[in-house]
């Protein structure tokens, strides 16, 4: 990208400066991201982000297609970024900030990151969003008609489209107010504040607006710089941090990041990880928590007649499918195969495997595939999931994942070191599990 080369030329003050600064970058009005996001690529990127479990099991043609909807946006001027902070926090970014770098540390799908130090010496991480973005995604949002065709085109012949999209669409509604991110990734700090192995950095609210989130900066090696450098026990530990943090956010906060990406980690030389980027946040509605569990627990003890009762009852098949019970065990069981042994190892291979075997659609799984639905709440969870998965993948993880769950599930005492250091924060702290 053009502005990872204007990044090593410095930093300047004067108005000559800037204007050589904007000349390395595509976008400089909210005009151009309209045209960067235009004809719906804003919802289907954001879309495909969300579903992009379902990536290794489409065709090459389509695979290739959704991804390059995908692609992050480009980032924005110095200038075009400035602008926004003008707007937002009422002065240029000079004048809010004892220190500005115009050139953004990082560049995601619906804004970019600036490092900054506060007029108090804070240093900070900045991110701002690009201008006129609620405007051409929001639009695009209320389409819901051409979004739902969009995603038939990809999706099971069985599945509640409309439910799906609806429960998409008011997600990544969400993510265009920095405002609810905000007040999410603050309700997770607070929640993890002394955790002895999670770190969620602090929102600094006075730095911060619709368009704008100021948070503490984190000193930590991205993704791709972990894997490069850690030795096997650093990766294993991070991996259980990753399992752990998603399980303990389902089953006792019953509020989770549903964005499992990459970029959305931060390891530290400490052996923590820092979880960031909480646009993507699922709450729990009354009743969806418990609609969903119950499956669970016959799913485990392999019972196919209770896993077809209980998928009736929380919608995943209409009464009078008339479907095998084993065949629906063999089939929904697939995901889950890492909690059928005492202990399992994450490959990449057989992540992407499962995956396929699940949507190959003239396979022996197609009589399932053609009846099962999806209820709409499980659509963030099982991106989570799929998400989660990939990454433990990548790390090659091996441990005792079903004993682990059930720290989390049932309440029962720890089985690994990590586990305890999380049971003596929680007493230390007065709390209890909430699940």
């Amino acid at each position: 990208m053009h502005w990872l080369v204007v990044k090593t030329r410095g930093v300047a003050a004067d108005d000559a400066r800037k204007a050589e600064l904007d000349e390395g970058f595509a976008i400089r009005t909210a005009e151009d991201v309209a045209r960067e996001l235009g004809q719906m690529k804003g919802v289907v990127m954001k879309g495909g982000q969300m579903l992009s479990f379902i990536l290794d099991g489409l065709p090459p043609e389509a695979r290739r297609t959704l991804e390059s909807l995908q692609a992050n946006v480009e980032p924005m001027a110095p200038s075009l970024a400035a602008s926004v902070i003008e707007s937002e926090l009422g002065a240029p970014p000079e004048d809010v900030f004892l220190d500005w770098d115009p050139i953004p540390a990082a560049a995601a799908s619906i804004g970019q990151v600036h490092k900054a130090v506060t007029r108090d010496g804070r240093v900070v991480a900045v991110k701002v969003q690009y201008p006129g973005l609620d405007t051409t995604i929001g639009s695009d949002l209320d389409n819901a008609e051409m979004i739902y065709r969009m995603v038939s085109a990809i999706a099971l012949k069985s599945l509640d489209v409309k439910g799906l999209v609806d429960e998409l669409r008011e997600r990544m509604a969400d993510e265009l107010d920095y405002r609810l991110e905000a007040s999410c990734q603050s309700e997770f700090a607070e929640r993890y504040r002394d955790h002895p192995f999670v770190r969620v950095p602090d929102v600094i609210s006075e730095y911060s607006a619709r368009r704008v989130l100021t948070s503490e900066w984190v000193d930590a090696m991205t993704w791709e710089e972990f894997l490069a450098s850690a030795d096997e026990a650093a990766r294993q530990r991070a991996a259980e941090i990753i399992f752990r943090f998603v399980q303990g956010a389902i089953y006792r906060v019953g509020v989770f990041n549903g964005d499992p990406h990459p970029g959305n980690y931060l390891f530290g030389h400490d052996g923590s990880v820092t979880f960031i980027d909480f646009g993507l946040v699922k709450r729990w509605r009354p009743g969806e928590f418990e609609g969903l569990i119950p499956i669970i627990d016959p799913l485990f003890e392999r019972d196919a007649e209770g896993v077809v009762a209980q998928m009736e009852v929380s919608g995943f098949l209409q009464p009078g499918h008339e479907l095998d019970a084993d065949s629906v065990l063999s089939y929904v069981s697939a995901p889950y195969t890492s909690y059928f042994s005492d202990t399992f190892t994450f490959t990449e291979d057989l992540t992407q495997g499962v995956i396929r075997g699940l949507l190959e659609v003239g396979g022996p799984n197609a009589e399932v595939m053609h009846k099962l639905t999806m209820p709409p709440s499980f659509v963030i969870l099982d991106r989570v999931v799929w998400g989660m998965s990939a990454l433990l993948g990548r790390l090659g993880a091996r441990n005792r994942w079903r004993a682990i769950l059930d720290e989390y599930r049932c309440d029962q005492p720890p089985v690994t070191p990590l586990g305890t250091a999380e049971m003596n924060w929680l007493r230390a702290a007065g709390r209890t599990p909430d699940r």
